[in-house]
């Protein structure tokens, strides 16, 4: 019950934080042609312009002092760990830890499909899970879309709410995660519920139950993506005048893109 309320207030909260659109901050011209040029392949769906909103970011300077320390975890952590890893491990062998991975979040993507009320989208999720599970081996290798041209469909609870209007609220950089916001960091929970890598002891199937086993493997989870795309990160702040506001409005523009479709 207390969740519920919990819950409940905070979707109050979220939608009284409201949004507006307004002009894109003050920047050159060729600055804003570099900005929108180089976007990562999945943002390529919001063309060569796009408008930026005004957010609710009441958290500006902890969100800037937290976006330099994920920078400079990143610089000095992340990215040497990754290219060491990389150097050992091979490319295939890493591919297959992704969709381990991937596979393992087949619950979150379902129970968020259904409740988006994207039956068709659910039950291939649901296709892909058993092909992936057992000739995929337990999700190592994606006979699913390969052999069968079963599309993965990724869903969480923040599209959910967002899916039923409820508003993204302040923006919130979230250590080692990055940008998120408040509706998205309240869903971590609802969506860990549906996760066997979770931060809980709970009476259920779950792979960790403790926050250092839950560290450690979202930890190793993240070396493993970084280790197959270092240059995504690398072009994002090439292309950043600052760093801070360029990733929050490129991560709510994603989400709402999301949320859309």
């Amino acid at each position: 019950m207390r969740i519920v309320c919990l819950v409940l207030v905070f979707t109050f909260v979220l939608t009284g934080c409201s949004s507006k659109m307004i002009e894109q901050p003050s920047q050159s011209t060729s600055q804003k042609e570099k900005q929108n040029s180089k976007y990562d392949d999945e943002l390529e769906g919001f063309g060569d312009e796009f408008e930026v909103e005004e957010l609710c970011d009441p958290f500006n300077g902890y969100n800037r002092a937290m976006t330099i320390f994920n920078d400079r975890l990143y610089e000095y952590v992340l990215k040497p760990v990754a290219k060491g890893y990389k150097y050992v491990l091979h490319v295939e062998a890493r591919e297959s830890i992704r969709n381990f991975f991937n596979n393992l979040y087949f619950p979150m993507r379902f129970v968020n499909n259904t409740l988006q009320g994207k039956f068709y989208y659910a039950s291939e999720e649901t296709g892909r899970f058993v092909i992936n599970t057992t000739i995929g081996i337990l999700g190592l290798f994606d006979p699913a879309k390969v052999h069968f041209n079963l599309d993965a469909h990724d869903e969480d609870f923040g599209q959910t709410l967002g899916f039923y209007g409820v508003g993204s609220g302040p923006h919130i950089v979230l250590p080692l995660f990055g940008p998120s916001n408040l509706r998205d960091f309240i869903s971590l929970y609802p969506d860990a519920l549906l996760s066997p890598i979770d931060y809980a002891e709970r009476s259920y199937w779950s792979l960790t139950d403790t926050w250092p086993e839950y560290l450690g493997v979202k930890a190793f989870e993240k070396v493993n993506y970084i280790s197959l795309d270092m240059d995504k990160y690398e072009k994002m702040k090439r292309d950043a005048v600052d760093l801070y506001p360029y990733f929050r409005d490129i991560y709510e523009q994603y989400r709402k893109k999301q949320i859309e479709e």
